[in-house]
């Protein structure tokens, strides 16, 4: 007779517990149903920020400021050019500022010169 008490339990149980989740989760709806389209929750999550280490650079722009007291600009332009297609940067100013860009200051020419002006 015990026994037949303690599989009533388990089945009433086993019954019981589905309702329960269902009335947890109407309950839920009606809730967010209460609160409007206008105030409901979101997810939200912002753009992806650019890469800081390949910002968008206009290197004929960024080469044209680089290159304004050079006395030969062509020469200069056409470096100047190649050296910020690979680093994505050009130090400012006309000349020096190589720790404001490494990659443009690391570039060398088989001899072992800087490439970049």
């Amino acid at each position: 007779m015990a026994d037949l008490h303690g599989r009533a339990r388990v089945v009433a149980c086993a019954l019981l517990l589905p309702l329960l989740v269902l009335g947890i989760a109407a309950a839920e709806t009606e809730t967010n149903a209460a609160v409007g389209p206008s105030q409901a929750q979101v997810s939200w999550s912002p753009a992806p920020a650019p890469s800081p280490m390949n910002p968008i650079i206009d290197c004929g722009s960024a080469c044209a400021a680089r290159c304004a007291l050079s006395s030969r600009p062509n020469l200069c332009s056409r470096a100047c050019g190649s050296c910020c297609a690979q680093c994505h940067c050009v130090p400012p100013g006309t000349s020096g500022n190589y720790h404001m860009c490494p990659c443009y200051a690391a570039i060398t020419t088989h001899g072992g010169r800087r490439k970049c002006p």
